[in-house]
Order: C-alpha cells, then sequence, then structure tokens
C-alpha cells in the first residue's frame, strides 16, 4: 500500500488465499495456505515480491485501502486516549503513513471502525454491563448500581462508587444536578449528582444514564440518589428551573430544599428579556447577604426592568436563589457550575459505549483522588488550601477593628464600612456572612481576637 501498487484476489477460500498484481503484464503474487484446518493463521507459500510494471500505474487511490484496513491501522492512536485523531487527521495518517489518499467519508468510517476495535461495539456494553457492575461492587466496597428495563423497554443505568458514599459523610450537603446528551448509537441522557469537597473541588457523587430527560427519568434517579445521600432539611439539591427536575425533587426528597441556580437564572434572564447590561445588578443581588442589601439591588432592578424584577419574584421565587431568603443552607457553593464542568470535561466521551464512557468516568475519578490525597497529606494548617486562602484576606482586614463587647459571647465590632454584632457561641453576626457560609467574617475574626478564642473553632463542618 505504500508504494501504492494495487492487487486482486484470485483466489480465496478457507484454507486458500491467491492474489496477484491488478496489471496482467505483472509478475507480483502472493500464495498462502492455512497451517491446519482448525487454525486461523496462514502461511506464505509463495510470493514473487517484485512489481515490473510502469510506474505511472501507482494509484494513491488504493483500492485496498478500505475504511476496514485504515481503522486496523489507525486504532493504536486511540488507546488510551479519549479524542484521539480525527477524520483529517486520519487523512493525514493515511496519507503519511500508508502512503493512501481517502476521502473525508472514508476517514470518518475508519476512525468510527477503530472506536469499535478500542472500545467494542455499542451492543457489547450490554451484555457486559452486569459484569461489569458487579466488579465494580467487588473492588470497591459499597458501591451501588442499579440497572432497570421498564414496560416500554427504557434503559436507566445509576451508578455511585462506594470511596465517594463513604466521603459524602464529610461533606456539606448541597448537591448539584443536570443532565447532558449523549452522542452515540443509542443516545441518552447522562445525569450526575455532584457536590464541592473542602477544597471546593468537584466530587461527584452519582451518575445515571437514562432514555430521556423527562419527570419519570429524574424521579428513577433521584429516588437511586435518595437511598445513597438520604432526605434531611440540611440538604440543598440545586438545579436549573426544569419542570421535570423541579416535579421529581418534590415527589422523591420530603425534607431536603430545593434552589435555582443563579447562573441557569441569568441566562434566562438574558434569553427571555435582551438585557445584558442588567447582569451586574443582578450578581451583586445574587452575592449580597442581607435583606436590605437585596432589596437596595432588587429596587435599582425594578426601576430599570420591571418585568425581570416580576420574573424573578413571581416565576423564580426568591427563595429559590437569594441566599437570606432561602430556607436551607447553601453556604457559599455553587454545585451547578461543578455539573457543567464534570459535563465538559466528559465532551469527548460521549460517543463512547456505556462501558467505556464508565471506563473514563471512573479513570479521572481515580486520578483526581489520588491527587488530592497527595495534597491533602502536604497540608500542615488546620485547613484545606482554599479555606486558608479566604480566610488570609480576612485576617489582613480585622487589623485595627475596635470591638465593644456586649456580653460574654456577643461584641460589637466597628469599622468604616459596616458594622457587625457577633455572636461567638451561637456563630452569627449582622453581617449575614457568618451565618450563611459558616465561615467567620471579618467582625467575627476581631471577636475571637478579643475573647481570645481561636478562630479556627468557628469554623463550622
Amino acid at each position: 500500500m505504500k508504494g501504492n501498487f494495487e492487487f486482486r484476489t484470485r483466489k480465496s477460500n478457507r484454507s486458500l488465499w491467491v492474489i496477484e498484481c491488478i496489471d496482467p503484464n505483472c509478475n507480483w503474487r502472493l500464495r498462502a495456505l492455512k497451517i491446519v484446518p482448525e487454525s486461523t493463521k496462514f502461511v506464505i507459500r509463495k510470493n514473487v515480491g517484485v512489481h515490473c510494471f510502469s510506474l505511472l500505474n501507482r494509484n494513491a487511490n488504493h483500492r485496498q485501502a478500505t475504511y476496514v484496513v485504515i481503522g486496523e491501522q489507525v486504532a493504536p492512536q486511540y488507546v488510551g486516549v479519549e479524542k484521539g485523531l480525527g477524520p483529517k487527521g486520519v487523512q493525514n495518517f493515511a496519507r503519511t503513513k500508508l502512503g493512501a489518499q481517502i476521502s473525508y467519508y472514508k476517514a470518518r468510517m475508519g476512525r468510527k471502525h477503530a472506536h469499535t476495535l478500542i472500545r467494542g461495539l455499542p451492543e457489547q456494553s450490554f451484555h457486559i454491563l452486569l459484569s461489569y457492575f458487579h466488579m465494580l461492587e467487588k473492588l470497591n466496597l459499597g458501591t451501588v448500581t442499579r440497572i432497570e428495563v421498564d414496560r416500554d423497554s427504557r434503559f436507566n443505568l445509576f451508578v455511585a462508587f462506594g470511596v465517594v458514599i463513604r466521603g459524602f459523610r464529610y461533606m456539606r450537603k448541597v448537591v448539584g444536578i443536570d443532565g447532558t446528551f449523549l452522542k452515540g448509537q443509542y443516545r441518552g441522557i447522562l445525569l450526575v449528582a455532584t457536590t464541592q469537597d473542602g477544597n471546593g473541588q468537584c466530587y461527584p457523587l452519582a451518575w445515571g444514564i437514562v432514555d430521556s430527560e423527562n419527570e419519570d427519568a429524574w424521579t428513577w434517579f433521584l429516588t437511586q440518589l435518595k437511598e445513597v445521600i438520604g432526605d434531611t432539611d440540611e440538604l440543598a439539591l440545586i438545579s436549573d428551573r426544569a419542570p421535570s427536575i423541579k416535579k421529581a425533587i418534590s415527589t422523591v426528597f420530603e425534607k431536603a430544599h430545593h434552589g435555582a441556580c443563579a447562573w441557569h437564572v441569568a441566562q434566562n434572564i438574558k434569553n427571555k428579556f435582551k438585557c445584558a447590561d442588567i447582569m451586574g445588578s443582578y450578581w451583586s443581588t445574587v452575592n449580597s447577604y442581607r435583606c436590605e442589601d437585596f432589596v437596595g439591588y432588587m429596587t435599582e432592578i425594578s426601576h430599570r426592568y420591571p418585568r425581570v424584577a416580576e420574573y424573578l419574584e413571581n416565576e423564580v421565587g426568591f427563595e429559590k436563589w437569594f441566599r437570606c431568603h432561602y430556607p436551607g443552607l447553601r453556604y457559599n457553593i455553587t454545585p451547578t457550575n461543578m455539573v457543567k464542568s464534570l459535563n465538559s470535561m466528559l465532551v469527548n466521551a460521549r460517543d463512547f459505549p456505556y462501558v467505556s464512557l464508565l471506563d473514563v468516568i471512573q479513570e479521572k475519578m481515580s486520578k483526581w483522588w489520588n491527587d488530592r490525597r497527595i495534597v491533602a497529606m502536604a497540608i500542615t494548617a488546620p485547613l484545606t488550601l482554599s479555606w486558608e486562602s479566604e480566610f488570609r484576606p480576612r485576617f489582613a482586614q480585622s487589623n485595627g477593628r475596635h470591638t465593644l463587647q456586649l456580653n460574654p459571647v456577643t461584641y460589637h465590632v466597628k469599622c468604616s464600612e459596616l458594622e457587625g454584632v457577633v455572636d461567638i457561641f451561637n456563630k452569627t453576626c449582622t453581617c449575614k456572612e457568618f451565618d450563611i457560609d459558616k465561615l467567620p467574617c471579618v467582625h467575627a475574626i476581631v471577636a475571637a481576637h478579643h475573647a481570645q478564642v481561636s478562630v479556627y473553632s468557628l469554623v463550622s463542618p
């Protein structure tokens, strides 16, 4: 093929293969026989390996450069990688490595065949899923897996790794949920539930694959998730405002609180009302801690865009997205951003067969957990790197603040920007940062120093 010599098959059966040059005047030929009848291997018995026709008869559009041959040759390029060569890359590979000029379509088909050789057929994934899940449960103790096919032949899959389930007890109970489209032969929707670890990093809790993103699918996924993480009034579930998710959460979780993703709300505002210039005021409203500040920003939005203010109050609901009105604990966590990061992380694996997709997820999570373990082992401070970086600016701002002790646990901290009354026993401050983030604000740090209390003891789990 590299020499652009084409051949044709003169005879082919189960025990004999004879090929010859496509030019009848050329003596090049090869004859191979099967070693033994039961074998699949052939041995070359005759080979006339020199071509004797004109070089003008060479053809770069080689007839033997089928997509199957191209796929077999390019397959090693996809081992251990998610994306690998695209169709144009396959064309370049065929030209430089094989000396063949192939069309874009043949390159795309060759790439598809290479994927099949490395990752198997989509149908094969369904056949080995039960065995795959059995080994997951055996090797990662505590892993929860579910496979269900309903009466309408709709396929549902759920997996939560045991190590993740055990670690969730130490996490703040704010969980983001979302879904993304899969692009493989059988399509489907990849669902994910995630939170943040103590260092503010992605902590995927559970994964699911369902037929489509509807109320039944979400109800099934959340039912499995509830068995893993429980249902308490400390739990916050954050999602976009899709009606199917909202109904499923209200059906499955009786105690947990549901919140709207502020980023999705912002996108809805820009798309629905075409007012991107209001985003500064909107995010100031989202990030404000005190109801007084919230009212001020909302008044500004009402004057400029009354319809946006009405949308935020009546359709979204203040209790769904504003910190001060939220009935549960959201801290300063934005888990839906984490979900988007996970979806983008898997963008190249979304057309893989299901087992290969789960392999990618497992491999990435294993790497993350090991990398984070190494970082955690090197930490000598009481808090994680993320929390320590939050603390340092607050320590710097606390210098020189005047403090008035009101009683054994209450302090009035005065400053030029905003005064605060701190209760170090109940871990509250009138600025509300201490109450919501559960991390000492500047006022609380000042009060802790005055009371000779370790500021780290005021950090909530």
